[in-house]
């Protein structure tokens, strides 16, 4: 017998929800975002389940070198692009685009000798001050690039800081970018999750839909549902233990919550080593036989406890969904304080991950 708790990775609605940012930037290729390991989900299961995808965007190297190894032809876009002349040799080798962001870059470009020329992405930063170049500069980055045999084609590229806060929203940082690359017949790629669904404009020749994939919005104002996501990821656990309280009687660490009446309380086999967030606090949702109830207490390492007052039939073995179909991320997240990536991507390894 294994511990009872278990991530269920959706791989079919991996694929819906690629298929519903399709829908929702008919005329762009987009390339689907699986850095983190997919977001916590699993970089083969998620490869797997958008192999018609028109692309792939990842971080992590030897990640990227593992796609092409499972026999992914697609065009693999570095969004950090390269760390060394090294990985510039291999990148070519394996037909790899990578985002140029920072003078290093060029330099590389200039005097590595290449097996073939390479696809680049022109880093602009146009507001969000992380990567790339002042957006300013891009026609003499653009002259300086076209230049070089090494480099097969250019696309522009910049990333938005507020497309997921409807009062900000991307104007201004979209008109710096379409200021500064006024006159520049060249492919495009600005949208990410929040951008492509709430701003077409932005949509251009390639988007970079990551979260969405996943089955989390990227608005406060909008859930996934009403964006027509399906939850890709659901952590389950079951009740280990009961314990039943008199008013007064506090639970766990800290004696952080106190019962003003009796009360049943179930033990859950998961806690903050299986990467449920440690500061959720009391009054969190949880589903226990399907039936919406509350954390109470603070997690612990291995396990967190709920109210099952008044749910008659919860008991040792009842199972318990953390988030997934039954229970949004995003409503976990929000109690939280935190956002549904970081719930993804905190899932730890000792959490066995099955396809469900």
């Amino acid at each position: 017998m294994t511990r009872p708790i278990q991530a269920l990775v959706h791989t079919q609605a991996i694929s819906h929800n690629y298929q519903v940012v399709k829908r929702n930037a008919p005329h762009s290729r987009a390339f689907a975002v699986v850095k983190a390991n997919a977001y916590g989900h699993g970089l083969q299961r998620a490869a797997t389940a958008l192999q018609a995808a028109d692309g792939f965007g990842i971080l992590e190297f030897d990640n990227a070198l593992a796609l092409r190894q499972w026999g992914l032809q697609q065009p693999i876009l570095l969004l950090e692009g390269v760390f060394s002349q090294s990985e510039l040799i291999e990148a070519a080798r394996q037909d790899l685009r990578i985002a140029i962001h920072e003078p290093g870059h060029l330099v590389w470009l200039e005097q590595t000798t290449l097996s073939r020329p390479v696809h680049v992405f022109l880093k602009l930063n146009t507001g969000m001050n992380r990567l790339g170049f002042p957006a300013e500069q891009a026609h003499d980055l653009v002259a300086r690039l076209q230049k070089l045999p090494n480099v097969a084609s250019i696309t522009l590229m910049a990333h938005f800081a507020t497309a997921d806060e409807p009062a900000k929203g991307i104007e201004k940082q979209l008109t710096r970018f379409a200021s500064a690359t006024s006159g520049l017949d060249l492919p495009i790629s600005l949208a990410n999750s929040a951008a492509t669904l709430a701003y077409p404009q932005a949509q251009h020749n390639w988007v970079r839909p990551g979260i969405v994939l996943y089955g989390s919005t990227p608005f406060e104002d909008r859930t996934a549902e009403q964006l027509g996501l399906q939850a890709a990821m659901t952590l389950q656990a079951q009740i280990i233990a009961e314990q039943h309280l008199q008013a007064g009687d506090a639970v766990g660490y800290g004696a952080t919550f106190v019962a003003d009446k009796p009360m049943r309380i179930g033990v859950v086999a998961c806690g903050y080593a299986d990467g449920y967030p440690r500061h959720a606090p009391t009054g969190t949702p949880v589903l226990v036989d399907g039936q919406r109830t509350r954390l109470v207490g603070r997690v612990s390492m291995d396990m967190l406890t709920v109210d099952i007052t008044d749910l008659p039939r919860a008991r040792i073995g009842s199972p318990v969904e953390l988030w997934g179909k039954g229970l949004p991320i995003d409503d976990v997240a929000r109690a939280a304080g935190t956002i549904g990536y970081e719930l993804m991507c905190a899932v730890a390894p000792r959490v066995r991950v099955v396809e469900g």
